[in-house]
């Protein structure tokens, strides 16, 4: 049973920096796709960024592009989002999300990854 479990969120001002983590468990396969979401009310789901739990292949949206870090630990039980140059847009619930092979390391609305965690809130403050 795969169980994702988000943790990191926090409220910071505009700059901050914040990590998020996201404890995996319940994956066996080698090459999942691990993806980070994030949704505000009365919006859709908004794809961040993606990785190959693999070779580290990752995805970012343009949004979120040269500020937004994906990546895991060598045990691959935990992916992170680090979070630089923090702005008031990026205000969300995020969730930590997954897919097992075969599987595309995007992240995108109409990409569903079958697997998601309860979200993390992260608000920031200008």
């Amino acid at each position: 049973q795969v169980q994702l479990a988000e943790c990191g969120g926090g409220s910071v001002q505009t700059g901050g920096s914040l990590t998020l983590s996201c404890e995996v468990s319940g994956i066996t396969a080698s090459n999942a796709c691990m993806g980070w979401f994030r949704q505000t009310s009365g919006k859709e789901r908004e794809g961040v960024a993606a990785i190959s739990t693999d070779d580290g292949t990752s995805f970012y949206a343009d949004s979120v592009k040269g500020r937004f870090t994906i990546s895991q630990d060598d045990a691959k039980t935990t992916v992170y989002l680090q979070m630089n140059s923090l702005k008031p847009d990026d205000s969300a619930m995020y969730y930590c999300a997954a897919d097992l092979p075969p599987c595309m390391v995007i992240a995108s609305e109409t990409y569903d990854y079958p697997y998601k965690g309860q979200g993390t809130q992260v608000t920031v403050s200008s």
